[in-house]
């Protein structure tokens, strides 16, 4: 499947709510039409990138997201979108670049991924899989 092309085993969802558990946690609700999908247990520093993100704030980005800019930058390329699935018991992504050439970052945190598509206002994806579930359940 080329990058550009819509995969039907995702949906495109929007971040409503994001917040801090607790010192060291942090939690994030995605939302569409009809689902609520929450995903928790990652950093609440990396929640509080997201939060950040969401308000505009970016003159600070961590280095790593720094580095994926540079790169991107002299590569000619850009982030495009993300795609949010599951892992064993933990939530990971795939990262989607275009631009000289197209590639695909596979098997990343999915929480980093989440601040970098705040951080660039892409597509994050999720699988439909995932939230079938919590439609199921209400």
């Amino acid at each position: 499947m080329k990058i550009n092309e819509i995969d039907p085993d995702y949906e495109t969802v929007k971040i409503d709510q994001i917040g801090v558990i607790d010192s060291l946690n942090g939690a994030v609700v995605f939302r569409d039409e009809t689902v609520e999908f929450t995903m928790s247990g990652f950093s609440s520093e990396v929640a509080r990138y997201i939060s950040n993100f969401l308000e505009g704030k970016r003159e600070e980005p961590p280095t790593i997201y720094k580095l994926v800019e540079q790169i991107c930058e002299e590569n000619e390329m850009c982030l495009v979108k993300v795609k949010i699935y599951e892992g064993g018991d933990i939530f990971r992504a795939n990262l989607y670049f275009t631009g000289k050439k197209d590639l695909v970052f596979r098997n990343f945190r999915a929480s980093d991924a989440i601040a970098l598509a705040t951080y660039y206002s892409i597509p994050i994806l999720i699988r439909k899989s995932l939230l079938k579930k919590i439609e199921n359940q209400k």
